[in-house]
């Protein structure tokens, strides 16, 4: 089944809404230690990729694979499960229980879903904590924190289920500029280190500082992909230059 050296394999993959197309036959490898942004108009199918690839949208046609799983064949919770462990993601809105500590937040997926040690899941996250630079925050509720904190706390969350993937959407989206970079740098430590990642982000500067490669997706389809430099510097496709004339 894996025929290519990529961890990540989306083969013309297709979505509709009811009668909306949002993935038009999305072909897309991306190899273990790599880093992949993905940009675009909104509405172009970008978010819906990365929710294909972790299985919280059921894809209509094609396949994707992770490692050796199947994601297409996957049905239940169940058997969703090792995919969980090895994809995680981090989603706009930090999705953090209220009632619940930044420790606990991070805490609750590996004990829940993947049944590991309690006190060993603590230690975790508590060196998790330290990494995103919150090791103060541990016993605070999302309610005292600010976006920024709250989203590196999100990040925290992805890494406690050591997930080989994360997948990142539009992290920075809600938040003030000036919370921005404490989480675009935690994103690119992670990128340092060779955690795959796929990014849907409007940070054009970030993309072209992080990304191996960047793929700019228009109606339901990758137009174009390539090295930052050549999809900032030299676009081919006229959507790609007249959407970065937009941004940029």
């Amino acid at each position: 089944m894996n025929r290519t050296n990529a961890l990540i394999e989306l083969d013309a993959v297709t979505k509709s809404f009811a009668s909306f197309e949002v993935l038009k036959g999305i072909s897309l490898s991306v190899k273990d230690g790599e880093a992949v942004c993905i940009i675009g108009p909104s509405g172009s199918g970008k978010s819906t990729i990365l929710r294909c690839i972790n299985g919280l949208i059921p894809i209509d046609g094609g396949r994707i694979r992770v490692g050796e799983i199947e994601v297409h064949k996957l049905r239940s919770e169940k058997e969703m499960r090792p995919l969980r462990h090895r994809v995680a993601m981090v989603f706009q809105q930090y999705n953090l229980f209220p009632h619940r500590t930044a420790l606990q937040n991070i805490m609750m997926a590996p004990v829940q879903v993947l049944g590991h040690d309690r006190r060993e899941v603590e230690e975790r996250a508590h060196r998790l904590l330290a990494k995103v630079r919150l090791s103060n925050k541990a016993d605070a509720y999302p309610g005292q924190l600010s976006g920024g904190q709250q989203q590196r706390v999100a990040i925290a969350r992805a890494l406690a289920m050591e997930p080989q993937v994360i997948l990142f959407d539009e992290v920075t989206a809600a938040l003030d500029p000036e919370t921005v970079k404490e989480v675009l740098t935690a994103i690119r430590e992670l990128v340092d280190e060779g955690l795959t990642c796929i990014l849907v982000t409007h940070e054009m500067k970030f993309a072209r500082e992080v990304a191996e490669r960047v793929c700019f997706t228009d109606h339901g389809r990758i137009v174009e992909s390539g090295p930052p430099a050549q999809i900032f510097d030299a676009p081919q496709d006229p959507r790609t230059r007249e959407f970065l004339g937009q941004v940029l």
